[in-house]
């Protein structure tokens, strides 16, 4: 069966921090052609001046979040939210409506055999319950919190705050219908995605 594009399969595909979401999104799509709808890349979208969000974050957190060119400086703002809960859930009640919306009207215009919905927070805010198959991908303590420091040029303290800030990995795991373990190297990482290419289109075809 064909599926049409109201029913696209869709995979919801997270990981803490710095698990490699973007290296595996990049796998997909540039080997098999995969639409990939990412949720950072929403984000960043809905902080740019001309985004009806831009007001919004303004007014709850001030000017001082503010470069001097009138951007969002998002070092700042997220530094300020992995450090405080309550600016953290003012961002979100912000932001995560609006992300959610942009998820699903891209996946409804996806013309590839099935969509991947990258979500760092899949779990936390429930839509792996609007997905058809959750895929984690899973990587030790010790490497995301390398990977993340090198990434970002960030001290450790804020670099455990950023993955406290998520939902417990064994937590994470227990919602996984696939694991994909990115503790090993690029070519390890690229054999799991084929095989999950192949398992994904067997279900978009039914």
């Amino acid at each position: 069966m064909v599926r049409s594009r109201l029913m696209e399969f869709k995979v919801g595909l997270t990981g803490g921090v710095a698990s490699g979401k973007s290296t595996v999104t990049s796998l997909f799509h540039d080997k098999y052609h995969i639409d990939i709808i990412d949720a950072d890349r929403i984000a960043h979208t809905l902080l740019t001046i001309d985004s009806d969000c831009y007001s919004e974050v303004v007014e709850a957190f001030g000017e001082s979040v503010l470069l001097d060119n009138g951007e969002i400086n998002r070092r700042y703002l997220r530094e300020r939210i992995f450090h405080n809960d309550n600016d953290k859930q003012r961002l979100e009640k912000i932001l995560h409506p609006a992300i959610r919306q942009q998820l699903f009207t891209q996946a409804a215009s996806s013309t590839s055999a099935y969509c991947i919905m990258s979500v760092p927070l899949l779990i936390e805010v429930g839509i792996y319950k609007q997905v058809d198959r959750v895929c984690v991908i899973d990587v030790s303590l010790e490497k995301q919190l390398e990977r993340l420091q090198t990434r970002d040029n960030i001290s450790m303290e804020t670099a455990q705050a950023m993955i406290n800030s998520q939902c417990d990995r064994q937590l994470r795991l227990q919602h996984a219908d696939d694991i994909i373990n990115n503790n090993d190297s690029v070519d390890s990482l690229a054999h799991q995605v084929a095989q999950l290419h192949e398992l994904y289109l067997k279900f978009a075809d039914k």
